[in-house]
């Protein structure tokens, strides 16, 4: 298990999906920065930043100016405050090299929080989502370093049309699938409470913020669903976690706090 001892102001979020056609969510992720910079000692970005991602070197080399202007604002941001970068299902192929370049540090993909609130599980929560078999076999070939080498091996032209053609076969299988199949499981998220021997887990990727009490072993456990962002759609959504010694809060985008806080 990977820990990470992070004490003071903790502020993460998930599921922003930038891209070219949401000026409005970056415009508030930007935003966002800026106010976590000034107020979080460490700022954690639990994957999905991007809507997608086909390499490290679309970044380095004439990068669009959506890319370029959200770029320049993470890299200000990880010079205010520490800044950890996570992997998600649309922006897996992050790597090192993005990670210099904004002078972040990569997320481990499940993180055990050393924070002033108490020992929390972090993970993206797409691993979690077990019942969806087919997924999770693409989860795992997509995973494989000899794939991913030999995708980011091919011409940025050909990567662009892959990936344009794998996210419009994703969205008509999930046209028919059952919701309940792309949430998570609950025993998955047993298991990993167990294995982490911790009682929060916050995870992002299922697009459904909330604060869901649970038992596990006869222990009170806490599983908190970070909110996705979409400031171009009516009503705009957004949001996220901060916590400190008195405890774990989630934001709403228009500022307002959930009613429930995590015991210290």
């Amino acid at each position: 298990m990977n820990k990470l001892s992070l004490p003071g102001r903790v502020w993460i979020a998930s599921d922003i999906h930038l891209g070219p056609d949401s000026p409005a969510t970056a415009a508030a992720f930007m935003n966002f920065l800026e106010r976590a910079a000034s107020h979080a000692d460490t700022l954690i970005l639990a994957g999905d930043i991007f809507d997608a991602w086909i390499g490290d070197d679309l970044a380095l080399h004439e990068p669009p100016t959506w890319l370029e202007e959200a770029l320049q604002a993470l890299r200000q941001a990880g010079e205010r405050c520490s800044l950890w970068l996570g992997r998600g299902n649309r922006d897996f192929l992050m790597g090192d090299t993005l990670m210099r370049h904004l002078g972040a540090k990569a997320l481990p993909e499940t993180s055990l929080l050393l924070t002033d609130a108490g020992r929390i599980l972090l993970a993206h929560g797409d691993e979690y989502c077990t019942a969806d078999a087919g997924y999770q076999r693409f989860r795992r070939l997509v995973r494989n370093p000899a794939v991913q080498a030999a995708f980011l091996a091919l011409p940025l032209r050909l990567r662009r049309g892959i990936a344009a053609r794998t996210r419009q076969r994703s969205m008509r299988v999930n046209q028919y699938k059952n919701r309940d199949i792309m949430d998570v499981e609950l025993s998955a998220i047993s298991d990993a409470l167990r294995r982490a021997d911790t009682t929060m887990l916050i995870h992002g990727h299922t697009h459904q913020p909330a604060r869901h009490q649970m038992q596990v072993d006869g222990r009170d456990c806490e599983r908190l669903v970070l909110p996705d962002w979409d400031f171009d759609a009516t009503p705009p959504r957004g949001g996220w976690v901060e916590i400190d010694a008195n405890g774990v809060r989630l934001v709403q985008h228009d500022g307002r706090l959930s009613a429930a806080q995590a015991s210290k």
